[in-house]
């Protein structure tokens, strides 16, 4: 079972690495990346990468065959964009997402708790993003969306994991409170998301587990070290986006900061779940992790102050930190390969 998990995470790749080229072109950096790479880049980044993912990772823990058909037709649907077959791509990522809804129904009918429901609206969020794509809303829109989709999920997975952390009564139902807004922002303004998030960060810094595990040490401390730098950002994203910052800066605060740094921190706890491959903690992991955070700060910084150079040189150095952690991922994971099982 383990290949076919490996050939549809190497479809949602193929996503990820024409997004990034893409991102890097729309900067102005010469690489030959696909024109329909430069068009659909946040499709290509959020509805096929991260919705092949989250979808293989949904499917994997339902572990129903017919709940894999999310990673493929999300994964599929990146390759449609690619090919230059947008409105097949678009309808292929809105199949993805809604069988993603669905598998989500399916572990709320096992097991109905507040983290399964979040999840399940964030899966919602997807569908809807890449459905304002479909019918013709405008990127605009199908961000906000795609932001409701990161922001429910990882909010979801964190409220359940920080259940063990006391936490006053009113916490969860301000947690909730905090999302009903975001999902109002995703429907209406972009500012309103942006008040949503900087909501979402204060809540996260202040009863998230992570605040106390970041004392810890080795993995343990590597993950919280990831999270609580991805709350910064999303606290500094969603101040930018309720301002009016820039909004370049502003959205890659957020997808690489926030999004990505809990990517990074939450891998080597995924992968082994995922793809039945171990891939243990490694001191290295810190290198590609101060990378991203340090690029991104260049990123945000020419953004805010106009300097284009500053913005395409964090560019660069954000997908030489990707392009770093799945090497080192990649490293880590050969050496345990040849290890023999505890």
């Amino acid at each position: 079972m383990t290949r076919p998990r490996f050939a549809l995470l190497a479809l949602g790749l193929v996503s990820l690495v024409a997004g990034v080229a893409g991102g890097l072109a729309r900067l102005g950096l010469e690489a030959k990346a696909p024109a329909d790479a430069l068009a659909w880049h946040g499709a290509l980044m959020a509805g096929a990468f991260f919705g092949t993912v989250i979808s293989l990772e949904r499917a994997v823990a339902l572990g129903s065959a017919w709940s894999y058909g999310a990673p493929l037709l999300c994964g599929l649907g990146g390759i449609a964009l690619l090919a230059g077959a947008p409105q097949a791509g678009i309808l292929l990522l809105c199949a993805g997402a809604l069988l993603l809804v669905a598998a989500s129904g399916a572990v709320i009918r096992r097991q109905s708790s507040l983290e399964s429901w979040l999840l399940a609206l964030g899966a919602a969020g997807l569908l809807a993003g890449d459905a304002a794509l479909a019918l013709g809303f405008g990127a605009d829109a199908a961000v906000r969306w795609w932001i409701a989709f990161f922001a429910l999920t990882i909010g979801g997975e964190r409220l359940e994991l920080s259940r063990y952390l006391p936490k006053p009564r009113w916490a969860a139902a301000l947690f909730v409170a905090i999302l009903a807004t975001l999902l109002a922002g995703a429907a209406a303004s972009t500012r309103f998301t942006g008040f949503a998030l900087a909501l979402l960060a204060a809540w996260l810094l202040v009863f998230d587990i992570a605040r106390r595990t970041i004392f810890s040490a080795g993995l343990t401390r590597y993950i919280a070290a990831c999270l609580l730098a991805g709350y910064a950002w999303l606290l500094l994203g969603g101040v930018m986006l309720a301002a009016g910052y820039p909004r370049d800066a502003a959205l890659h605060a957020f997808f690489l900061g926030f999004v990505f740094s809990l990517v990074f921190g939450h891998a080597p706890v995924i992968v082994p779940a995922v793809l039945r491959r171990a891939l243990p903690y490694t001191v290295w992991f810190y290198l590609p992790l101060a990378l991203l955070h340090l690029a991104l700060a260049a990123r945000v910084a020419g953004a805010i102050a106009s300097q284009s150079d500053w913005q395409l040189c964090g560019a660069i150095g954000n997908a030489a930190a990707i392009a770093a952690f799945i090497v080192t991922a990649a490293a880590a994971a050969l050496r345990a390969s040849g290890k023999a099982p505890a």
